[in-house]
């Protein structure tokens, strides 16, 4: 069968509100797949890179992404999910991070200040928005909109990534 991705990423999601989390060896899409699908109007397979997303509501929480855990850099693509404005400047200024996750289904409890958001996108630090959200819901669709409107006026545009975070 054929896809219309050339790549896709599989998502390890760690949320340090639960307790006695462990960063896992990403896992091998080798041992997922037996053989990996057709990009649409190619003959190559498709990409299958793997994501580690750390769900962070502490400043300690951002002391493992600081640290040089081997399995932390086993994976293709390292995301941050920061909870407050503190944490989202953290992530911005010194994480070493590609990704910022923007959380789409609720109104931000912070506005987005455009020094951090020029230090990472002057990084190569991309920020995502989800768009799974505004096909759910009419409130989430609002707040979606809302959101990706402040962040694409405060970012003129640059780096932003939009994805599905689909789970099959």
């Amino acid at each position: 069968f054929s896809v219309g991705y050339s790549a896709v990423a599989l998502n390890h999601v760690i949320d340090f509100k639960e307790k006695k989390q462990e960063i896992a060896k990403p896992v091998s899409p080798s041992e997922l797949f037996p053989s990996l699908p057709i990009v649409q109007g190619t003959s190559k397979r498709i990409k299958v890179l793997t994501r580690l997303t750390l769900v962070v509501s502490d400043p300690s929480h951002c002391n493992l992404l600081r640290s040089t855990s081997a399995n932390i850099r086993l994976y293709d693509i390292i995301a941050v999910f920061p909870k407050t404005e503190k944490l989202f400047h953290i992530a911005c200024t010194t994480l070493d991070v590609d990704l910022v996750c923007i959380n789409v289904t609720e109104k931000l409890p912070f506005y987005f200040r455009r020094p951090p958001v020029n230090m990472a996108i002057d990084r190569g630090i991309y920020f995502e928005l989800l768009y799974t959200p505004a096909i759910k819901d009419s409130t989430m669709r609002r707040y979606t909109i809302s959101n990706a409107i402040s962040l694409m006026q405060i970012c003129k545009g640059k780096n932003i990534v939009i994805s599905s975070a689909a789970e099959r």
